[in-house]
């Protein structure tokens, strides 16, 4: 059997790399077109493409690496099927599970090495990516002057070239408008017959040598100087150098700490610590919530204290009413206290609604009724207020909630699709190894076709249970689990059933009832003969 093992670990490496490198490659097209478009006509250098594509290639891994296991699963047993070797080594007692001991090996090692890159290239990776992404975002347009249009690459100066050699350098029919603005010009612009236009051989300068032409400037001043006139001035020239700093053109790096947060370039380690301040700030913003709708029920005091200043003026305010109670009393009887004294003692702000019960609270139609009708009229609009003004505040803190379940879900997803990815490699094997022994087809045909459909229904399960994730119907784990858990049975049948050469589909069932109907009709048409 060492010998079968090391046929199957070399009949498997070759179609594992050739389906990872396509896969690898159509992947890697397929989100270098969502940038296109921003890499453009920035003069990117050739070696900063490849980088981005580098970087774009390592993030690619996880959706790589199931396809290219899938794929030369199905055709390495295939292969053994269809050369009836796989038939031997049954026939000789080796079970189909043994057989494919190497391969499961193998892509252990794969599952290994994609939780490694998920956890650890993948996010910095995708820092360096987005890092650069922007500089070149931020970059202006390369510099290109073409013939007859005008060009505003250089701030504040705007080129027109009417003619222009093949050489790209000689050039004729130049206008240029400096559009400086120094105080001391409304307008300024030069005409020239012929010129030259080149950049220094370190890139750092571009150079505009313009021959026989003319300045045309009209003077301007500020302020008071505006008022006053001056003369239209022209200047013709016979040679005449302009250089522009091509330092707005080049890309600088942008500091990568303002990216480093996003759930993307994180590890595990991050996204659970991630997970666990999000909670945190969750269980806070539900209390906080909570707290207010309970103080809102209250009146709020109109100035806060701490509990050793609020004791200490409660006993102040005690006992400027006792006093001034025991005064009193020794001229008038308590119940001749005047009320607003008494109110006005202990802190209460004056025309505050005070109630006026004169009879069993029973008796009134309602609490509104139990203070004087001029105060009803300002108590309702300042209730309704007050109403408006906690619903806005419970309205806001929901919504801040849900943002943070938001995230919540999605770094929990971003957390379990590492474990996702990689237990898929293996689940695939599962499907690609039994899928060739049963189909008996290697090659490149069958097994593309087998697992594009596999592997179509998982990228699109993928999408879905993310979906699902984001909409709190699922738990992060689940959704992120449950496409392998749903191929995980497909696997297990396939194998079931290539362990004991059994075919895909039954068709015993399908030709019985097709015999039946058969028999059926020619007996009717042999009666129908008969009468």
């Amino acid at each position: 059997m060492k010998q079968i093992d090391k046929l199957l670990l070399k009949s498997f490496i070759g179609p594992f790399f050739v389906a990872f490198g396509v896969a690898l490659f159509v992947l890697i097209m397929q989100f270098l077109w969502l940038y296109i478009d921003e890499i453009a006509g920035k003069g990117v250098s050739i070696f900063i493409m490849l980088e981005l594509i580098g970087y774009l290639s390592i993030s690619t891994f996880p959706m790589a690496l199931p396809i290219g296991v899938l794929i030369a699963s199905v055709m390495v047993m295939g292969n053994l099927a269809e050369r009836y070797e796989l038939s031997s080594l049954k026939s000789a007692g080796v079970a189909l599970l043994r057989v494919m001991v190497p391969l499961m090996v193998v892509c252990t090692g794969i599952a290994l090495f994609s939780y490694f890159c998920s956890d650890y290239l993948i996010p910095k990776a995708n820092l360096q990516f987005r890092s650069r992404l922007f500089d070149i975002r931020k970059q202006k347009p390369a510099l290109s002057i073409e013939k007859g249009t005008f060009n505003e690459d250089f701030r504040q100066f705007i080129i027109r070239v009417g003619e222009k050699s093949k050489d790209g350098e000689t050039i004729g029919n130049v206008i240029i408008e400096d559009q400086t603005n120094n105080g001391r010009t409304k307008f300024s612009q030069i005409l020239a017959d012929s010129g030259q236009m080149f950049t220094t051989v370190d890139k750092r300068y571009f150079v505009m040598n313009l021959f026989d032409g003319a300045q045309y400037q009209e003077p301007g001043g500020n302020g008071v100087q505006q008022k006053q006139k001056y003369p239209f001035i022209r200047t013709n020239f016979k040679s005449w150098t302009k250089v522009w700093d091509m330092q707005e053109f080049e890309m600088n790096p942008t500091d990568q700490e303002r990216f480093k947060s996003q759930r993307s370039m994180l590890g595990v380690d991050q996204l659970n610590a991630s997970i666990d301040s999000i909670n945190v700030m969750i269980y806070n913003g539900r209390q906080d919530m909570a707290g207010d709708m309970l103080i809102n029920l209250k009146r709020k005091p109109m100035l806060q204290m701490n509990p050793v200043a609020a004791k200490q003026d409660s006993i102040n305010k005690a006992n400027l009413l006792k006093s001034s109670s025991k005064k009193k009393l020794r001229n008038q009887q308590p119940a001749q206290i005047p009320p607003s004294d008494a109110f006005k003692a202990l802190g209460v702000p004056p025309g505050t609604p005070l109630q006026e019960i004169n009879k069993p609270l029973k008796d009134y139609p309602e609490f509104l009724a139990t203070f004087p009708e001029k105060f009803h009229k300002d108590m309702l609009e300042d209730g309704v207020r007050q109403v408006k003004l906690h619903l806005t505040t419970i309205e806001n803190r929901t919504a801040q909630i849900d943002n943070r379940r938001l995230e919540n879900a999605k770094i929990g997803y971003e957390l379990y699709s590492k474990h996702g990815s990689a237990l898929v490699c293996i689940v695939f094997l599962f499907i690609g190894g039994p899928m060739g022994a049963i189909i008996r087809k290697g090659g490149f045909g069958y097994p593309i076709l087998v697992s594009i459909v596999f592997f179509v229904t998982f990228v699109f399960l993928t999408i879905l249970c993310r979906k699902l994730a984001e909409s709190f119907v699922l738990e992060p784990f689940w959704a992120a689990m449950a496409p392998c858990i749903i191929m995980m049975p497909i696997a297990f049948i396939l194998t079931k059933r290539a362990s004991n050469d059994e075919a895909l589909f039954s068709t015993d069932r399908l030709e019985s009832g097709i015999r039946w109907l058969k028999n059926r009709f020619t007996r009717k048409k042999v009666q129908e003969v008969q009468s």
